[in-house]
């Protein structure tokens, strides 16, 4: 049985408990538009391109990124490249996308220093986290792994000027490194939505800022962000590891 079949069938009540075996899916009138189940033996490179920014306290390898047992695997290490003491993994999707449902089933690295994230923005095209083409970022996952038990929402507008962000929330959530959990974002004309395990955890008026297309991206950089002292040294290497990642549409019946 495929991944996403099993997802649907195992899919919880929106009303239930976070659950690390909950399997999540889109709203009614979604149909899937685009999706990675990262069941081969290697990065598609169809559908992606590499973060290769030096940001924090990390430098972004491609050499960190592989495929195996059907996941995306991020390796996190203690290696000094491009003027950083540590190494941290990230892909961006070739394809960007608009309005829609997108989703990712994924894992957080153990041991402090480590910011892994799922989010939407409009790439560059340079390998790393530059704005000037981006209208908007939609932050469905930030964890900061120096606290396994809590990650963050946010929207910020980029474009027009000048920067502002709406609704930033932080979610208290089971250990986030012992176990696959979904995250999701559904993003409309008048609303961003923000799901833990098929649960509601935030709505956003999404009228105050401009919407564009945006890619999807998957990453893990070291870094202070959550009040991160260092690096937890003795748990390198890490992994962040996502199961996979969905976009889905809104259906033309439903229109």
């Amino acid at each position: 049985m495929n991944k996403i079949i099993r997802s649907v069938l195992l899919l919880p009540s929106l009303a239930a408990p976070f659950c690390s075996t909950s399997r999540a899916a889109p709203p009614s009138g979604y149909t899937l538009a685009w999706s990675d189940e990262f069941d081969g033996d290697k990065l598609d490179l169809t559908r992606w391109v590499f973060r290769t920014d030096s940001k924090h306290w990390s430098t972004q390898s491609a050499a960190n990124v592989s495929v195996r047992d059907g996941k995306l695997i991020l390796t996190l290490k203690k290696e000094a490249l491009n003027g950083k003491d540590y190494t941290g993994a990230g892909v961006i999707s070739r394809e960007t996308f608009g309005h829609g449902y997108y989703e990712a089933r994924l894992k957080v690295p153990a041991g402090a220093g480590w910011h892994t994230s799922f989010w939407m923005m409009k790439h560059d095209g340079a390998g790393g986290t530059g704005t000037t083409q981006a209208a908007q970022e939609l932050d469905v996952c930030e964890q900061d792994s120096v606290n396994a038990h809590r990650y963050s929402v946010n929207v910020h507008r980029w474009n027009p000027a000048p920067h502002q962000a709406f609704g930033y929330k932080e979610i208290d959530t089971p250990d986030l490194s012992a176990d696959f959990h979904v995250f999701g974002c559904e993003f409309t004309e008048e609303t961003v939505r923000y799901f833990f395990d098929g649960k509601l955890v935030r709505t956003i008026d999404a009228s105050p800022f401009t919407h564009g297309d945006q890619q999807v991206w998957l990453t893990s950089i070291a870094t202070f962000l959550g009040g991160t002292k260092a690096v937890d040294e003795t748990k390198l290497p890490a992994t962040a590891e996502y199961d996979w990642v969905r976009v889905y549409k809104k259906s033309t019946a439903s229109k």
